[in-house]
Order: C-alpha cells, then structure tokens, then sequence
C-alpha cells in the first residue's frame, strides 16, 4: 500500500509538469510538429537512465517506495508513449507523412539515446569508489550530489520555460516553481541523509556530517537552479 500511495504521489507531480512543460513548449514553438511530448519524452528518458543507476542499482533498501515514486510515477507520467502514437497518427491523417516519419525517427532514436546517456553517467559517476569519498569519521556521497546537481539544472531550465511561456497568472506560476524547487531541495537532501543512515551513520552519532550534507546538497542544488535559470533564458 505505501508503494501505491508513493506512485500515485509521484504521478500526480509527474502529470502536473508533464502539462506544464509540453503546453510551454507548444506556445513557445507551435503545434506544427509535436516539440512538446517529444521534449518530455527524450528529458524523461535521461532522467530515468541516471536515475535507475543512482536510485535503483546502489540498491538502499530504506528507499523502496521513495524509488517507486519517482521511477514509476513521476517519471512514468511526466513521459507520454501514448500522446506520442496519437500525433503520429494526427500527422499521418493531415498527410504530413515527412513529419510523421520524422516523429517516430526522432522520438525513438531521441529517447534511446537519451537513456543510454543517462545510464553512461550514472555507471560513470558511480564507478570510482561506487560514488563515495570515505575518510575516518564520515563519507561524501559525490555521486549523488552530482546527479542531484544535473537535475537540479534541468529544473532551473524547466521553470524558464513555466515562466516566460505558460498561460498562466503570475501568482500561479511563481507558486509552482517555488513549490516544484522546494519538494526537490526536500526530496533530495532526504535521500542523502537515507544513504547515509544505510551506511550505518546515526543522528545521534553523525548529526553534523548529516546536516552538512543535507544543507550544502541545498545550497548547491539552488546554485544551479540559478545557473540553470540563467541558461533557459538564453533558449
């Protein structure tokens, strides 16, 4: 049941920005060629290549509906399969069979690409020391910071796109990405402080470490949004 609940959570958040990001993108670009699912499906596809190396292969049992959440219900409604196969068919009914063609080449070419990428720079990240600096008295996951970091860019990028190009009020908006950072500063710094308790480290014992972590993880993360942010506008 906690699974369920976990999936539906991270599905509903998936779902929410999925529409945000493919209707930015449409107003940004147009509707002459399907740019948003294709966006969502191709950024989705590296997202769950990292992730299933940096969620998934470090296998850390405390974070099983944690990995459900995002794995299966974020990532897993924020992409779209589905709205894919409808706008082919959509191109092919207009007689747009260049475009059609180009969609499926594209899109299935785009998304395995992009997942093999992913799934490169998890093993690569992971592959020194499995992703962790040790000294005596405590340990520096550097790998999942970094991922958290190349996530945190393509948030700052996303809420470029939620700001300057979705129809929505400005009070809206601002709640969105405020709420959308803040979930992701949380979610992150959690997980970090759940590796490190799986390593055998304690509050009681390591809350300095713990709290280090959680808040340079913040801190950095907003650096990069910034950043991020920065280079969306330059889009």
């Amino acid at each position: 049941m906690n699974q369920l609940l976990a999936v539906a959570l991270g599905g509903s958040f998936g779902a929410v920005v999925r529409f945000l990001v493919s209707s930015g993108i449409y107003q940004w670009l147009g509707r002459g060629f399907p740019y948003g699912t294709l966006v969502v499906n191709i950024t989705g596809s590296f997202l769950i290549g990292i992730l299933t190396e940096a969620l998934i292969l470090q296998r850390i049992a405390m974070t099983v509906e944690y990995r459900a959440a995002i794995l299966v219900g974020f990532i897993g409604a924020f992409t779209t399969f589905s709205t894919f196969s409808l706008e082919t068919v959509y191109l092919i009914e207009q007689g747009s069979l260049t475009k059609a063609a180009l969609n499926v080449v594209i899109s299935v070419a785009g998304c395995i690409l992009a997942v093999w990428i992913g799934l490169l720079c998890g093993r690569t990240l992971f592959f020194y020391s499995e992703g962790i600096i040790q000294w005596s008295g405590g340990m520096f996951p550097y790998a999942l910071i970094i991922v958290n970091t190349i996530i945190a860019f393509l948030i700052g990028i996303i809420a470029t796109v939620l700001l300057q190009k979705v129809m929505l009020s400005l009070e809206y908006r601002a709640a969105i990405i405020v709420i959308m950072i803040s979930a992701y500063l949380a979610f992150s710094g959690l997980y970090l402080v759940l590796f490190l308790i799986e390593h055998g480290y304690t509050f009681e014992s390591n809350w300095n470490l713990m709290l280090s972590i959680f808040f340079g993880n913040g801190l950095l993360c907003l650096l990069v949004i910034w950043l991020g942010l920065a280079a969306g506008k330059q889009i």
